[in-house]
Parts: structure tokens; C-alpha cells; sequence
């Protein structure tokens, strides 16, 4: 049974990776719906939090039933940190996560993100101070070291959890390695066989299907996994992987008339989330996701690409579930 302080998520939980630019409050609504036990808002400035920055603002917005949803936070000075974490922490989420992964040179060139792994005794310190600075349990995400030479990730986890944070979430490659290659979790593995380590380790990097996910949990002991980019067009992949670890079976692939439903579910929310124009602007990139793997659908793409009102998106969709359900016939 995996806890995070008082939160119990289950026996193995599904936890859905903060993504820039993916995992807002509309993409979160039907992540929930498809069956991620934990989730997160995307990563959040702490100097944006702090210059009381709209775009930093608005990624606050969190809704009861996204629960349990955590706030997580980046940056490379701890005062800004801390504070950004008590600014958090009036929104009430339900724990406050610290980005030490992100690889991306906007964020680890500014001293933050993956950047950390270069100061471990920064990294503690900064935590440290987080912990003190809020009554929510914080929890960690971190990489494996910033490159083959520093893989400390089975150290840090020791003094992460020497200073309170209640878990850890570890991607299996370095910074170096981006996103690139295979994520290694061997480290991963090790963390968790590490006597002294109480609180539960979660595993990222490349659980793409059921069939990992189920090997991964048995070779890593792992407490859950956090899937990122493999629910992005498919959110009801964390149901997929549930049913796979209960009978061992698949689900059926989607239908044309499923994909489209969760397809005007995610456009309800946006519009009422971000307003019509911001709403059916911010969807045009997810339409290819919905509907990968179906064949002649490019036509179709490129009308919803190009339409300007949601009217127009409706009556695109009823056509495409009119003309696959023929062809179905």
C-alpha cells in the first residue's frame, strides 16, 4: 500500500508525470477519468509565483475532482523557493513536489530543474527549507545524476528522506541523456532494496504499454510507476494498465466513437477553462494524438486544425464518426 503522508493511493499506483504545455486542468480532467490514481500540476516558476505572473498564477488552478493533485514547483534560488512553496500552499493541494529532473536548458541553465544534481548539498538544503516551510508532505522528482560520472541518485534519496520528504519519484536517465535512449532503472531498483529507505519510490521512463508496467513493478519493486508522454492522445491508458495487471488481459483498443468522446470532453474543458479562442487554439495540437493509428484520418486533422468555432469542431467530429461507422458496417 502506497502512502504519501495521509494520502493513500492504493496497492500500485498510476501517477500522471507533469508535462509543460500537456498537463493542464482540461488534460488533467480526462487523465482522472481514464484512471491515474496521483497527479501534477505542470512545473510551476517559483520566480513567476513570486512576481505574481499570470501564465505562473493560472497553473494553480487545481479542482476537487482532480484529487489527490500535487503543485510542483522549480527554481534555482531556495529563498524563492520557499516562498513560491507558501504561496502554494494557500491553494490547498494536496502535497507540494519539487522538480530536480527537468533537463531542458531554459530551466537547468537558470540553476534549477536537473541543474540541482550538480549541488547535491543545494539540493538537501533547499528541501530542507520547503519541508519547514509547509504542513503539506513534499515529495521529489530527480533523474539519475546529471551525467554517467555522477549517477548519486541512490545517496540523494538517503538525505531526501533524512529530511522529510514522504516520496520520490526517479526518471532512469541523466540529464545528459535528455529524453534520449533507454531509461536505465537499475538505480531504481537499488533505491528500493536500500533497507533504510521507508518512503515509496516511483519509477519514470519509457512505460509505453501494460506489458512494461507489469515488468518493471515485478523486476524493481517499485510502489508505482508514473507514466508520462504514453497518455498523451491516450489518457485511458492508466485504465489499460490497471485491467492488465488484474487478469493479465488487454482491453480492447478504443473506438472511433470512444476516442471522440474523450476528444469533447478535453474541448469542453479547455473552452471553459481558457475561453473559446485560447480553448480551441490550445487543442489543435492534441487532435493528431486522439486519432493516431487511424488510418486516412489526415484530411480530417487538418479541418479540425483549421476550424474556428466549436460549433464547427462538433459537426467535424459527427461527420468522422458517421463515415468510420459506415465503413464499420
Amino acid at each position: 500500500m502506497a502512502k504519501i503522508g495521509n494520502i493513500d493511493l492504493g496497492d500500485f499506483p498510476l501517477l500522471l508525470a507533469p508535462m509543460e504545455d500537456v498537463s493542464d486542468p482540461p488534460f488533467r480532467a480526462v487523465c482522472k477519468e481514464g484512471g491515474a490514481d496521483l497527479m501534477y500540476t505542470e512545473f510551476i516558476s517559483s520566480e513567476g509565483l513570486i512576481r505574481d505572473a499570470a501564465k505562473s498564477r493560472q497553473k494553480l488552478d487545481i479542482f476537487e475532482y482532480e484529487r489527490p493533485i500535487g503543485i510542483q514547483l522549480f527554481g534555482g534560488d531556495i529563498g524563492n523557493m520557499v516562498e513560491s512553496a507558501k504561496i502554494a500552499t494557500e491553494v490547498n493541494p494536496d502535497l507540494i513536489d519539487i522538480n530536480y529532473g527537468c533537463p531542458v536548458k531554459a530551466v537547468a541553465c537558470r540553476g534549477a530543474g536537473a541543474a540541482l544534481l550538480q549541488d547535491i548539498p543545494k539540493m538537501v538544503k533547499m528541501t530542507e527549507e520547503i519541508v519547514k516551510a509547509t504542513h503539506l508532505p513534499v515529495t521529489v522528482k530527480t533523474r539519475l545524476g546529471w551525467d554517467e560520472n555522477t549517477k548519486n541518485v541512490v545517496e540523494v534519496a538517503e538525505r531526501l528522506q533524512d529530511i522529510g520528504i514522504k516520496a520520490l519519484t526517479i526518471h532512469g536517465r541523466t540529464r545528459v541523456q535528455m529524453y534520449k535512449g533507454s531509461a536505465d532503472w537499475t538505480l531504481i531498483g537499488k533505491i528500493k532494496e536500500n533497507q533504510r529507505m521507508n518512503i515509496p519510490v516511483f519509477g519514470n521512463g519509457d512505460i509505453d504499454s501494460p506489458e512494461k508496467a507489469v515488468e518493471y513493478k515485478n523486476r524493481y519493486g517499485v510502489d508505482g510507476v508514473m507514466i508520462g508522454r504514453a497518455a498523451i492522445g491516450a489518457p485511458w491508458f492508466f485504465k489499460e494498465v490497471k485491467h492488465f495487471i488484474k487478469t493479465g488481459e488487454h482491453l480492447p483498443q478504443p473506438t472511433i466513437a470512444k476516442r471522440i468522446e474523450v476528444t469533447c470532453k478535453h474541448l469542453d474543458f479547455s473552452i471553459r477553462w481558457k475561453g473559446d479562442k485560447l480553448g480551441i487554439f490550445e487543442m489543435r495540437r492534441h487532435y493528431t494524438n486522439y486519432f493516431k493509428g487511424v488510418p486516412d484520418f489526415k484530411l480530417h486533422r487538418m479541418k479540425l486544425v483549421e476550424a474556428g468555432s466549436v460549433d464547427e469542431i462538433y459537426q467535424i467530429l459527427n461527420d468522422v464518426a458517421e463515415i468510420y461507422e459506415r465503413e464499420l458496417v
